[in-house]
């Protein structure tokens, strides 16, 4: 699909900052909205922003401040040097 959008002049240079590929701009900034609202899947993000590899795809993601640790994962995480250290230490 293409969509095509109007900006006018006086508010063009708020949006897109100068130098930048607003299309490109507009498109990351939607795609990035869709993912933190978890209309998107990583696998979906990788494929609409052209991305060989998700790895490709973390520094599109932190650049959007958008991080997919949860508190879930780092009380696996704990948990899981926890019982690390209690074996090296017992």
């Amino acid at each position: 699909m293409q969509v095509t959008v109007e900006i006018p002049d006086e508010f063009a240079g708020y949006i897109v900052p100068a130098g930048s590929d607003p299309a490109r701009l507009l498109l990351e900034n939607a795609v990035a909205a869709a993912y933190r609202n978890r209309r998107l899947t990583m696998e979906q993000v990788r494929q609409i922003l052209g991305f060989g590899t998700r790895m490709e795809v973390d520094p599109f993601l932190q650049k959007y401040e958008i991080y997919d640790y949860t508190v879930e994962d780092f009380d696996n995480d704990s948990a899981a040097m926890d019982r690390y250290l209690r074996k090296k230490t017992g």
